[in-house]
């Protein structure tokens, strides 16, 4: 699990950016022309860390609160979240013909978490290409259902806003109220879905599914299976929990008809491991489906996407790991690949720091926030920290956080920023790099 100097600098670098991006922004949003009331600095830098990090937690409502300008401005952060401020400037110095150098194609590695520098601008290309033409064929779906209720040029812009937030799994949306009055829209859950998973399973799943439609690839890597099998098993999996815990329950969707529950459980489950959009008051879910939730929003998505967690990589590794240790195999293997132990060992990081990151500001904000109640708070905290923005919210429109101390609002704000990087990223970049020893101890017995 060996990183070099210059990767540990990149990273430090990329982290740095996002934070100073955030504060860069939350000036911007303070100005007059970009929302409708004055707004203090922490709730500025708290929606525009929100945005960066793709996260959606909100402390302002994005359609009464903010300008045409600041919603076109939140919607350029949640853009620049999306493929990483490196990979976006490396674009735009590639449009003007600059020469990029070895130590912003390793940051771009980094950010893009690409396996290689070699191919990475190129790389870059195919996902610029790739993310704009989803984005506007989603815009346009979008916008030509809202057409039916509004303006067209009300239409277009909503539409492109959902599509954008969609597809970057931010979970901004320009109605008060979300999408909890599309509830029952099929074509509406139906496409917002879409465009999260597949912002969510990463750009490197995203190319290689490309590139083995046009036979340009004998087979799918490994990486690939585990995502898109993952993702899969996932979904169902989480649908047919919060079906299953929530059907009687009459504040949710017990109310509902079958065709409506299916709907709202799906659209809870794909919006728990990456996105923050609700179509129902999550409020009302039982104590267990938000302790599920939880623990589902912490797993996440596909490395190297727009989405935050652990990743659905990390807890197949140790799920595949634990098995076969319990058969007393060899090693670790899936799909007629072995799982080399670095990747093993890193893992067991990913998941050990994140659940001790997790547990920490819990503990803390639960300190802090002593009047709410731990399961909300554990909802809030892990929503952010996995980047997905859902929340039992503040009793009207706006998140959880929005009634939290600003100290409290700090610890989310370093949550989305850490969440946006990857723990990994962000233990490594804090920690300095021990230098190699020759010399070993004696081992000592450790009975488990």
């Amino acid at each position: 699990m060996k990183q070099t100097h210059l990767d540990r600098r990149s990273i430090r670098v990329l982290f740095l950016g996002y934070v100073g991006i955030a504060i860069f922004g939350a000036f911007i949003l303070r100005l007059d022309i970009m929302s409708k009331s004055d707004m203090s600095f922490i709730d500025a830098l708290f929606t525009s860390a929100s945005a960066i990090s793709m996260t959606g937690l909100i402390v302002k409502n994005i359609a009464t609160d903010f300008t045409i300008w600041g919603q076109i401005f939140l919607l350029f952060l949640i853009q620049i979240g999306g493929l990483g401020y490196m990979g976006l400037g490396i674009f735009f110095y590639l449009l003007i013909r600059k020469k990029i150098g070895f130590n912003e194609r390793n940051m771009l590695k980094e950010s893009l978490i690409y396996p290689h520098i070699d191919g990475v601008i190129d790389f870059l290309k195919k996902i610029v290409i790739f993310v704009f033409i989803t984005e506007f064929v989603g815009a346009v779906l979008l916008s030509l259902r809202f057409a039916l209720e509004m303006s067209m040029p009300q239409a277009i812009w909503n539409g492109l806003f959902l599509s954008i937030s969609s597809f970057n799994n931010a979970g901004f949306t320009l109605f008060e109220y979300g999408l909890m009055p599309y509830r029952q829209d099929f074509w509406i859950n139906f496409i917002v879905t879409t465009l999260i998973i597949i912002g969510g399973i990463g750009y490197f799943v995203l190319l290689e599914l490309y590139l083995f439609k046009k036979k340009r690839l004998g087979t799918l890597s490994i990486h690939t299976k585990i995502v898109l099998s993952g993702t899969v098993i996932l979904i169902i999996l989480a649908t047919v929990v919060v079906f299953l815990f929530e059907y009687a329950n009459k504040n949710s969707i017990g109310s509902f008809s079958l065709f409506d529950k299916l709907l709202s459980s799906y659209f809870i489950s794909v919006n728990y491991r990456t996105s923050g959009f609700n179509t129902i008051d999550l409020s009302t879910l039982k104590d267990a489906s938000l302790f599920f939730g939880s623990l589902f929003m912490v797993i996440g998505g596909g490395p190297g996407g727009t989405s935050g967690g652990i990743k659905i990589t990390t807890a197949a590794v140790l799920i595949i790991y634990t098995y076969w240790v319990i058969k007393n195999a060899r090693a670790a293997h899936i799909f007629h690949y072995e799982i080399p132990e670095e990747t093993i060992r890193k893992a067991f990081v990913i998941t050990v720091g994140s659940i001790m990151y997790v547990i920490i500001c819990v503990i803390i904000v639960s300190l802090l926030e002593q009047e709410y109640r731990f399961i909300n708070i554990l909802f809030e905290v892990s929503s952010a920290f996995a980047t997905v923005g859902v929340s039992t919210g503040d009793g009207g429109t706006l998140s959880l956080s929005a009634l939290f101390s600003n100290e409290s609002k700090l610890i989310i704000i370093l949550l989305m920023i850490t969440g946006r990087i990857g723990i990994f990223a962000f233990l490594i970049s804090m920690f300095t790099q021990e230098k190699e020893k020759f010399l070993r101890y004696p081992q000592g017995k450790v009975y488990l």
